[in-house]
């Protein structure tokens, strides 16, 4: 699933020069935690969070300094902080450079994106202008879909289209609970571990087992019948 299928395309955006305060009001009658900021040509400049307010509220007091900060100065972090305890405007106060996923990318890649950051969105570009905003409720959402649904998509858009071009009748696709079994016979091993790889990218699939068998293990060099005379494949839950 890419990004563009779940992102919000209306999003709420403000200026570098939006004062802090209607700033808050916009976040607070909108009921998100955060809001990018935009210069003229709509490219996105850096996104101001609840976490930056919660830096001012707390203000300087709080602030971590480094040891010999007067000898050699402030750490880039420490100054931030103080830059946003002082912040009047959006510009001010955002964090940036913000971190961006285009409308191409995966979901996968934007939820491993917001773990590895800690934040809770995205805003999605082209190229450098703002097109739209992907949450963590966006991700969650994607699980959601009816075991049905992730089923046609496993034998419309994975097997007979993708790049494999298969037969889905001679496949079987069973899911329950948003785990994908899979089970049938293809001509090689690099192909069935693909077409696993494709499945698991699928937005509300929760896991994959897959029974496969291939007829050439194009990956170990042994073909069906020889050492391995009935190849089999199988992915777990994950």
């Amino acid at each position: 699933m890419k990004v563009a299928q779940v992102m919000t395309r209306q999003v709420a955006a403000v200026r570098p020069e939006t004062p802090l305060r209607d700033v808050a009001a916009l976040m607070v009658s909108k009921g998100i935690s955060g809001v990018p900021v935009v210069g003229d040509d709509g490219s996105v400049l850096g996104v101001v969070s609840e976490a930056d307010f919660v830096i001012k509220e707390r203000g300087p007091e709080a602030v971590h300094h480094r040891l010999l900060a007067r000898v050699f100065g402030e750490s880039r972090q420490t100054r931030a902080e103080l830059a946003k305890i002082e912040a009047q405007t959006a510009g001010a106060a955002m964090t940036s450079p913000a971190i961006t996923v285009k409308a191409t990318d995966t979901l996968r890649w934007a939820a491993e994106q917001m773990a590895a950051r800690k934040i809770n969105r995205l805003p999605v570009v082209d190229g450098a202008r703002l097109v739209g905003i992907i949450t963590r409720a966006d991700v969650v959402r994607a699980f959601v879909r009816p075991d049905g649904e992730l089923a046609r998509l496993v034998r419309e858009e994975v097997l007979a289209k993708t790049a494999f071009w298969l037969e889905p009748e001679i496949f079987v696709v069973d899911v329950k609970d948003g785990v994908v079994h899979l089970g049938g016979r293809v001509e090689r091993r690099s192909l069935a571990e693909t077409i696993v790889e494709v499945i698991r990218d699928l937005g509300g699939v929760v896991g994959v087992t897959s029974d496969l068998s291939w007829e050439l293990d194009d990956v170990g060099g042994h073909p069906a019948g020889d050492e391995v005379p009935d190849a089999r494949l199988t992915f777990r839950p994950h």
